[in-house]
């Protein structure tokens, strides 16, 4: 049977708490050198709406501001990230590389899918050495529609995954999973929302966990 893990990489791998609040305030430092902007940096509604593709961030944090200044913040944003990542603030989750192992010793296909840039994923896998276990990542730009659960359907059918769970901590990914037919296992991680997190088939506190539940959701002794 073919198994495979899809995993979102923010607040699920990636712990982007560590390097967010330098990188949006450089960009809104940035900006007010600019004179494009004069209160304070709007991290707290950021987080709540952390997940969601970046255009859609940006039309939130600055409606008033026009499509051409919200795709340079988006760009001066995107470089702070990337800088950030390769100067070693960011980190991955406990257990990241551990789980990776694991699951690939048991012929398990990994794969990332994320609501954000090529480049900054790329960053992040090439940094902390990720390729070594990830079959392919994936970026929401890579779909039309800008919706996770297509972007899990183009890895599905890419791949030819007939099996397999959908791994993160938004509702984003519990239903990518459950829009096709996967099993959604949400991450009780930093950002994770209770309301959001009972709608997954099964959470988990540490990716660990995953070794324990995983030969039971595919029936398989790993």
């Amino acid at each position: 049977m073919s198994k495979s893990l899809i995993f979102d990489m923010d607040g699920t791998l990636f712990q982007n708490n560590k390097i967010l609040e330098i990188s949006l305030e450089d960009t809104f430092n940035y900006l007010r050198t600019l004179h494009k902007w004069n209160t304070d940096t709007p991290i707290d509604k950021y987080r709540e709406i952390m997940g969601v593709p970046l255009p859609k961030v940006w039309e939130t944090l600055m409606p008033n501001h026009s499509a051409e200044e919200r795709d340079l913040t988006d760009s001066y944003f995107l470089k702070r990230l990337i800088e950030n990542i390769e100067s070693g603030k960011g980190a991955l989750y406990p257990n990241v590389k551990e789980i990776f192992h694991y699951l690939k010793e048991n012929d398990y296909s990994i794969f990332i899918a994320r609501n954000g840039l090529t480049e900054y994923l790329q960053a992040i896998v090439h940094y902390y050495q990720l390729d070594k276990w990830v079959t392919e990542t994936f970026s929401i730009q890579q779909i039309t529609s800008l919706h996770k659960s297509d972007l899990v359907k183009h890895i599905m059918k890419k791949y030819g995954v007939t099996a397999g769970a959908v791994v993160g901590d938004r509702l984003s990914d519990i239903n990518a999973a459950k829009d096709n037919g996967l099993v959604s296992i949400g991450c009780h991680f930093d950002f994770a929302s209770e309301d959001e997190l009972s709608q997954a088939d099964m959470v988990i506190d540490d990716l660990m966990e995953l070794q324990t539940i995983l030969p039971n959701i595919f029936n398989y002794d790993a």
